[in-house]
């Protein structure tokens, strides 16, 4: 049987997300999880972790408005501009206190991470390298969120999200798990969503 080579799910997300002006499909997830938590408010400070190509940081900059500041992180360069975003190309593993204080930020209302290993194909392996990267992203929630601030990071479903829940949980009020309806279908992508640092 001959295949079209389209997929009618991957075309749906990536023409709206072309018609409405955004990089890539993957904002329609932070939308999603915007409308269901409203975690990001008007005049809020940011910081989005994996930023490239700048899906998410556009539309945050939208949320947060004109009193409001994004900062991205990433080793790739984005596809978006805007005065109320500042990008840092750089691997998440090398920032400091000293890049976010040279940018006058001491901390943040909300952390998002969209970050994601190259996967291999291999789930136990993409899965457990995800987790590194979930844990990275922790460790600058515990260092840059403020106390009552959100977090909102991906991870590959596997055996290891039962214990990294438990590290959430220790330093969040609640903590949520969420597959937003943009997901890939059989995609192993989930979103831990933590809320209310303590």
């Amino acid at each position: 049987m001959k295949k079209s080579g389209k997929n009618p799910w991957f075309d749906k997300w990536a023409a709206l997300a072309k018609e409405k002006g955004y990089p890539a499909r993957s904002v329609f997830k932070l939308k999603e999880i915007q409308e269901k938590f409203q975690i990001i408010k008007p005049g809020f400070k940011v910081l989005d972790l994996g930023a490239s190509p700048g899906s998410w940081s556009q539309f945050v900059c939208e949320v947060v408005g004109k009193e409001g500041k994004v900062v991205g992180v990433d080793l790739e360069p984005v596809k978006f501009h805007s005065r109320l975003f500042t990008f840092l190309q750089k691997d998440v593993f090398d920032l400091d206190k000293r890049d976010f204080e040279e940018l006058g930020f001491t901390e943040f209302d909300v952390i998002l991470s969209d970050m994601a290993p190259k996967t291999t194909g291999i789930e136990d392996r993409d899965h457990l390298r995800s987790v590194e990267l979930v844990l990275k992203a922790l460790e600058l929630c515990k260092e840059f969120l403020k106390k009552g601030g959100s977090a909102v990071v991906k991870i590959f479903d596997g055996p290891e999200l039962p214990r990294v829940r438990k590290e959430f949980e220790k330093i969040f009020g609640s903590v949520k798990i969420f597959r937003p309806k943009a997901t890939r279908k059989g995609s192993k992508e989930l979103f831990l969503i933590g809320l209310n640092k303590k």
